[in-house]
């Protein structure tokens, strides 16, 4: 048996009282276990392996098959997130994704990015904004990071205006045609967001407006870029506009 750190970032029925969980862990990577009888009322494991349970699985661990799950030591459960049906979409969103980028790219600092980004979401940071670095620092795994430190047209580092899916990142004044103009914030932020470690936000503060247009930027720029189709963030959609 061994003991490993992790996150649940699926569940599934098995059977009438058992479960299929995956946990995604910076040693073995993504692991399929089987919990026995983990749908039942009394089961020590019912509550222990919802998704976003975040702590130590005691396995009997099988290399390529399915491991069994003894037992759990639970770091976190997120309580705050599970009781807000806005942060528990967000959160359900980036534990997706960070499931589809690690199959991209089996980094290990996925897991970390994903863990401080649920903690600062638990303590009541903005959702979207946490979720928007996360997703611009992915870009990174994904191999299709957009150019924010220069024009992406011309390389010119001055004079920048605007940033565009379409053009792969920043436009400066010169290359600029019919493409949008967003706010100066904006375009600092971005940047700021690439570079910010999350585990160490202590304040923040961005308007509506200039999240708004960081979050359309990145919305279309996955789409055009990664090839990723999720169902939670078309749900997260839904709601922004109810």
């Amino acid at each position: 048996m061994i003991g490993v750190d992790g996150i649940i970032v699926s569940e599934m029925a098995y059977g009438d009282t058992s479960k299929i969980i995956n946990i995604l862990t910076k040693e073995y990577g993504i692991i399929g276990i089987i919990a026995k009888g983990a749908k039942q009322l009394k089961s020590e494991l019912r509550s222990a392996t919802d998704k976003i349970t975040y702590g130590k699985f005691n396995i009997i661990y099988k290399k390529d098959k399915l491991s069994t799950l003894v037992s759990v030591d639970v770091y976190d459960n997120f309580k705050q997130i599970r009781k807000d049906l806005i942060k528990i979409s967000f959160a359900s969103f980036l534990i997706d994704l960070s499931e589809q980028v690690y199959k991209q790219n089996q980094n290990e600092k996925i897991l970390d990015l994903l863990l401080s980004a649920l903690f600062k979401i638990n303590e009541n940071y903005d959702p979207l904004v946490i979720t928007n670095i996360i997703e611009l620092k992915y870009l990174d795994f994904l191999g299709v990071m957009p150019i924010i430190d220069a024009c992406a047209v011309c390389g010119s580092n001055t004079h920048i205006v605007t940033i565009n899916a379409d053009k792969g990142g920043y436009i400066c004044q010169n290359c600029h045609t019919s493409e949008f103009i967003v706010t100066d914030k904006t375009i600092k932020l971005i940047r700021m967001y690439y570079y910010v470690e999350i585990s160490k936000i202590t304040k923040m503060s961005v308007s509506e407006k200039t999240s708004k247009e960081i979050n359309y930027f990145l919305d279309d720029y996955y789409s055009r870029y990664t090839g990723l189709y999720l169902k939670s963030k078309t749900f997260l959609k839904e709601l922004n506009r109810l």
